[in-house]
């Protein structure tokens, strides 16, 4: 049942930044004593720390808001998927596609180890962001000339990865929107280029350049399709924390008939870790937060009221900022003129593995 967001944002908030905090002073530790002396064992650690903090989105999507997400593909590579080292290439058709991936990731066993292309902004998100950077995540500036040279030490970077790994690359560059489409519309009309009617048009520089330098080390490519079912509204992280439910299907090819039907839908089920790990956090936290108040007379002076007041207020403030950033309509197209690749008008893809 949808609920107001501001009746759990606060709440929420407070649980996700406290924890959060919790996992970064924990990664920061790490990446201070133990990655110096063994880069892979921070690894490790930093897979199961940082898993503790996204697994609350994980829970987000699967027992409160009650997304489906519906994955398509031959069974082969679904049994391969958190198994082998993987580039990941998406369209970006909401505003939760990077949680949407979260998901499948987690269902494929490999959370804490995947990794994306995002841009430089995001690592400076609290919690969140900082958390993605102790995690090895490659920000870009959206500019080429800046970025070619982060990329490729970020890609080289992955080449000794101890764990099976996906990488995720927005290959369009930007969140979907109907104006970032007409614009898409427009530059093929004036290039010649087939004109797009579900997707932007590729950026291929990105691409071209995670393949050049991973194909020794990686063995495959999940090409993936993200769709939303026409009676569904597009989900968004507001939706999320007013426990709207949406249906969101992952995999092959889907706009015309709302289904994949030349795929097979493959059972990922709602594991219960993610909801084990929000019970836990909130056990900690509220006992925590109790014995505190018990043992202290915080709340019975002024200072003590003002400090909360003011701790909830940022809380909100951060809380508000993650919402706004999450969404389509804020975000920029890239400003790098992309190169002249082969699209299918249709965003008819045909989702599948494909070895390198």
């Amino acid at each position: 049942m949808a609920v107001p967001a501001a009746v759990v944002v606060v709440p929420l908030g407070i649980l996700f930044f406290i924890s959060g905090l919790v996992v970064n002073l924990v990664q920061a530790v790490c990446f201070v004593l133990v990655r110096p002396l063994s880069k892979n064992t921070y690894r490790r650690i930093n897979r199961v720390v940082a898993e503790l903090l996204w697994l609350e989105l994980i829970w987000l999507v699967d027992w409160w808001a009650g997304v489906k997400i519906q994955v398509f593909t031959d069974r082969e590579t679904f049994h391969l998927m958190g198994k082998e080292h993987a580039l990941v290439i998406s369209n970006h058709r909401s505003d939760i596609d990077w949680l949407v991936g979260w998901v499948l990731a987690q269902r494929s066993g490999c959370l804490g180890s995947t990794l994306a292309v995002m841009k430089k902004s995001s690592k400076f998100l609290p919690v969140l962001g900082w958390s993605m950077w102790f995690s090895e995540y490659l920000f870009l500036e959206r500019s080429w000339a800046k970025d070619e040279s982060t990329l490729k030490s970020g890609l080289l970077r992955l080449k000794d990865y101890p764990l099976p790994f996906w990488l995720a690359l927005f290959v369009e560059g930007t969140r979907f929107t109907q104006a970032k489409l007409l614009a898409a519309q427009e530059y093929a009309n004036s290039t010649g280029l087939p004109v797009p009617r579900n997707t932007l048009i590729p950026r291929t520089k990105g691409f071209v350049s995670a393949v050049s330098h991973m194909r020794s080390f990686v063995p495959a490519i999940y090409d993936v399709t993200v769709s939303i079912p026409k009676s569904s509204s597009a989900p968004t992280i507001l939706r999320l924390f007013r426990g709207q439910p949406s249906v969101d299907a992952l995999l092959d090819k889907h706009i015309a008939e709302d289904t994949f039907s030349d795929r097979e839908l493959q059972d990922t089920g709602r594991p219960i870790k993610s909801l084990l790990v929000v019970i836990s956090w909130t056990c900690l936290v509220g006992v925590g937060a109790w014995q505190f108040l018990r043992r202290t007379s915080f709340l019975s002076s002024w200072k003590g009221i003002a400090f909360s007041l003011i701790s909830l207020a940022i809380i909100t403030v951060l809380m508000h900022i993650l919402v706004k950033f999450s969404q389509s309509e804020r975000s920029t197209p890239a400003k790098v003129a992309p190169s002249k690749p082969k699209i299918d008008g249709e965003s008819s893809n045909r989702v599948e593995k494909k070895e390198k």
